[in-house]
């Protein structure tokens, strides 16, 4: 027993220790004074023609973060298809209450219009 939580510990380690010393490695060894060259905006090597700095609807944003919460909720499906047949009747109820969840929050976002493309 201590075994499996020694090596949830030591990956855990892992885990916080690659992270951090990529941001270190970053931070020391990165560029100390960027010239106006690198500071320009550029999109594929080509510069840009007019302001670079334009406002984006947050619309297009909202709609992307609601379809990847949606699509990311639909993959907790999949395992409960795969096992339908050795569900328990709560198995079932928590399944139900999970989808229903998802209907109305999809009904929701619906009604507000935050799906609706302007």
């Amino acid at each position: 027993m201590l075994n499996q939580y020694g090596f949830i510990l030591i990956l855990s380690g892992i885990a916080l220790l690659i992270p951090v010393a990529a941001i270190l490695i970053g931070h020391f060894l990165g560029p100390r004074r960027p010239d106006p060259i690198k500071n320009e905006t550029y999109e594929s090597g080509v510069e840009t023609i007019g302001d670079t700095w334009i406002q984006f609807r947050a619309q297009y944003y909202l709609i992307g973060l609601i379809f990847l919460i949606f699509d990311v909720e639909v993959i907790f499906l999949f395992p409960i298809a795969i096992a339908f047949q050795n569900l328990t009747f709560f198995s079932v109820l928590a399944t139900v209450t999970f989808v229903v969840i998802l209907i109305l929050g999809l009904f929701l976002e619906w009604r507000k219009g935050a799906l609706e493309w302007k």
